[in-house]
């Protein structure tokens, strides 16, 4: 291992944020497409629909409150693959459509600080309906520094104090991932907790995630007057772990402050604040922390400090929501960095109905216990499940094996639930590639109830990337039989057996084709 200069960075400053700004820059959507980065938790339907329900409680609430007219912007921060945008549009759509309700005019912004995913956005045919309608556009935008938002597509700036509606602003999996400083404290005293990083030997060869990966750091220890200084910005915040921790270190997000403040300024009312990471808002939760640990996942994350952030926006007179029984996984808030947080009723109520009550945590729980059982788990059951989650791409993937085998003994009902289940779930796929998985496995679904018709598109779908794919061409073959389209049938048994020449059925099928000429 090789040290760097031996050198002692403050956390914030450390070369991993600019080595894990350049892996996002680099990969683009490659991070989400190969699955090195982790995005299911927060991009699933059952998030989504969270989300567009707190949405809309707050669309609602403004237009209680008279503000019919002027745009509300969502922007997103760090909208990675889009699939989370592209869900929460769906249904957010779907709710005001329902509704027939007076409401104020909405328009999302999907932003990220690399080009390559937002060129990724422009092109993908699930978001081209959005911005057709005038409810999506797109924005480059760096947490670390901007202080406006340029919309690209409307070709439009919006800077300080140009939106009558407050800012909604969305951010999942983001505070984790962004500069943080990192601060002792013990016995009253605040330390400066600075890092020095030792990289392998051969570090400038590998790709920037096994940097990342391989980088140890150490830590060093020493005080720092400027937390004492009264005009340090977050004092009151630092007196309070002063006050009521010791022995911890504790992640402070100067950062992410920051650019909530500079946020804000773009509004003339505030901000609403929907947010999930890891990460606690009890005060106790930080107490006899450890040094933090990095969590490699093609780049870093750590832990996001929400009693930080929270504290300082009730400083400000906001209305924080976050669960009152503790998370396993993600930890779900809502901050009202309003003027009058208390006038958000149906906000609220909707942060209570599909976060409190039972919400995106829970149904990761629900799930994550479910994959382990599915050979003990019946169609009804299965069915029941998927519904909860919205009819969900990676729901139906696991279960496929296990839906096979139990449609032989299915009921009449159980297999029209499962149809229009794959008819929901198409409704709502997100590809990010050339991967036919899903697709696939609504046709062979399909094909095993008998649903010839129904089969023949998403079989169809799979191609060209399976057209060598013996087993769906002789499946295909089977449809169009059935479906009295002969000729059909002949093209893609000929090319079952040109790819596997001993295929009993399709020789089968293939003479039987033959004799009813």
């Amino acid at each position: 291992m090789t040290q760097m200069e031996h050198k002692m960075y403050r956390f914030s400053e450390a070369p991993i944020w600019e080595l894990q700004r350049a892996y996002y820059e680099e990969q683009g959507i490659t991070a989400w497409q190969s699955g090195e980065v982790p995005q299911y938790i927060t991009s699933n339907r059952v998030m989504a629909i969270s989300y567009a329900e707190m949405l809309f409680g707050f669309l609602q609430d403004r237009a209680r409150m008279g503000q019919l007219t002027a745009n509300v912007t969502i922007l997103e921060l760090g909208a990675g693959s889009g699939q989370f945008a592209f869900y929460v549009l769906q249904e957010l759509t779907r709710l005001t459509q329902m509704a027939s309700i007076p409401l104020p005019p909405f328009q999302y912004v999907m932003s990220d600080f690399a080009e390559k995913n937002i060129a990724f956005w422009r092109q993908h045919t699930c978001l081209t309906p959005f911005v057709e309608q005038g409810v999506l556009d797109f924005a480059k935008f760096d947490a670390v520094q901007d202080r406006e938002i340029y919309l690209q597509h409307a070709g439009e700036h919006i800077r300080s104090g140009d939106l009558a509606q407050p800012l909604v602003i969305l951010a999942n999996y983001f505070f984790d991932s962004l500069p943080q400083e990192l601060i002792y404290v013990e016995d009253k005293q605040v330390y400066d907790c600075r890092i020095s990083l030792q990289f392998p030997e051969g570090a400038d060869k590998l790709s920037i995630s096994q940097q990342l990966k391989e980088v140890v750091g150490s830590y060093h220890y020493q005080r720092e007057h400027m937390y004492d200084d009264k005009s340090y910005p977050y004092r009151e915040l630092l007196d309070v772990y002063r006050q009521h921790i010791s022995d911890s270190h504790i992640l402070l997000p100067e950062v992410s402050l920051a650019c909530l403040h500079r946020l804000k300024d773009l509004s003339q009312e505030g901000f609403l604040l929907l947010t999930a990471d890891k990460g606690d808002h009890r005060l106790e939760s930080w107490e006899y922390n450890e040094p933090p640990k990095l969590i490699h996942h093609g780049s870093i994350s750590l832990t996001a400090n929400y009693h930080a952030i929270s504290y300082v926006c009730e400083a400000q007179g906001a209305q924080v929501l976050f669960t009152k029984h503790p998370y396993t996984y993600l930890n779900i808030g809502c901050m009202l960095n309003l003027s009058e947080p208390n006038e958000y009723g149906l906000t609220r109520l909707a942060y209570d109905r599909f976060v409190e009550r039972f919400g995106p945590d829970d149904f990761f729980n629900l799930k994550e216990a479910f994959d382990s059982q599915l050979e003990q788990k019946t169609m009804p059951q299965l069915l029941a499940l998927w519904r909860l989650s919205g009819y969900d791409t990676q729901f139906l993937l696991p279960s496929t094996k296990r839906l096979i085998d139990l449609i032989p003994d299915g009921k009449d009902h159980e297999w029209i639930s499962l149809q229009q289940g794959i008819g929901h779930m198409w409704a709502h796929y997100y590809p990010m590639d050339g991967n036919t998985d899903v697709a696939l496995a609504c046709g062979i679904l399909l094909y095993q109830m008998d649903m010839y018709q129904d089969a023949i598109p998403y079989f169809e779908r799979t191609q060209p990337k399976l057209a060598n794919d013996a087993t769906v061409l002789y499946e295909m073959a089977v449809c169009y039989y059935e479906l009295g389209q002969d000729d059909a049938a002949k093209r893609y048994v000929d090319r079952t057996l040109s790819q596997s020449p001993e295929h009993e059925e399709a020789i089968a099928l293939q003479e039987l084709l033959i004799s009813l000429r």
